[in-house]
């Protein structure tokens, strides 16, 4: 029953936005393993389209921040405001309380609110004026940004960009694709129109399922050697990085229909995984965590 459910989603998500079927999987696969997703590109792109898609056939509850440079920590996690009644504070949730949130164009906003979002990246809650507020299950943050060379642009800290599983790049269309676009209706309004074909229930036993899913002492060998080979070339993976890849395959090998990961998983979703948190250690400019990222998986012996 799933497996037909995610390979509708397939193709509808596909048909709405043409060309980008390894980016769609990918944001599946992401947020199966109960990660968060960074999406990077310049504006026009379709970051935001693909986003709102994947939250509307998940019939999760969204919420869309629009980060700018005067955007206040309180405007993303809420406040305690005094109640003239009561003669207390109450706190007012902030739009984090949501099962989707859509941080758009996170990197206009000045370090100082984009960090508001990392102990709820990370732990699922958040802690305000000494109480600690849960937030609604499933939870899934994903940002979009531009390249760093565009105007009114802050670098996200590496202690940030850790918190995102995976970071994707979606590029400009095929002219193929950039044609149906033309001619076709308008995204917004098409996703608009669509029947959500999961709920939250649902969702949550996805990601139960790739809990579930088995790894043989062979398939973790290889991923840490892959890991290890990441250290000896650049600033390598942490161990929670590690940690997260190995939950990326097992989230690919469901999507897959498999209830076992095989080396193939890890190389499906490594670049997507690495290619944010590899800096190379001479530091030479010209090589890229992307190129860092494809070098590692082409050199380490497939088992």
């Amino acid at each position: 029953m799933e497996s037909r459910k995610i390979d509708q989603f397939f193709k509808i998500a596909n048909e709405v936005i043409v060309d980008q079927e390894s980016e769609i999987k990918l944001s599946l696969v992401c947020l199966l393993a109960g990660g968060h997703l960074l999406i990077e590109d310049r504006p026009g792109m379709g970051k935001t389209t693909l986003v709102k898609l994947i939250s509307k056939l998940l019939g999760l509850q969204e919420s869309r921040i629009q980060f700018t440079n005067d955007l206040l920590p309180a405007d993303i996690l809420g406040a305690s405001i005094f109640n003239k009644e009561s003669q207390s504070f109450q706190f007012y949730k902030g739009p984090i309380f949501s099962n989707f949130v859509l941080a758009d164009e996170i990197n206009r906003a000045t370090p100082k609110t984009q960090s508001a979002c990392l102990q709820a990246m990370e732990e699922g809650e958040i802690h305000i004026d000494g109480e600690n507020y849960l937030l609604p299950k499933p939870f899934f943050l994903v940002a979009t940004q531009n390249p760093l060379e565009n105007v009114g642009t802050f670098p996200l800290p590496e202690s940030q960009l850790d918190r995102f599983l995976m970071r994707l790049q979606l590029g400009f269309p095929s002219r193929h694709a950039e044609k149906s676009i033309l001619l076709g209706k308008d995204r917004n309004q098409w996703i608009q129109e669509l029947q959500s074909l999961f709920n939250p229930t649902e969702v949550l036993a996805m990601m139960e399922s790739v809990d579930a899913i088995k790894v043989s002492s062979t398939a973790l060998d290889y991923l840490q050697d892959i890991v290890e080979k990441s250290r000896s070339l650049a600033w390598g993976l942490s161990p929670r990085a590690a940690r997260n890849f190995n939950q990326a395959a097992k989230a690919n090998a469901f999507v897959e229909g498999r209830n076992f990961v095989i080396p193939e998983d890890y190389q499906a979703v490594g670049i997507a995984v690495m290619n944010h948190r590899l800096r190379s250690l001479e530091g030479k400019a010209s090589t890229s965590s992307r190129q860092l990222a494809e070098e590692i998986l082409n050199s380490v012996p497939v088992p």
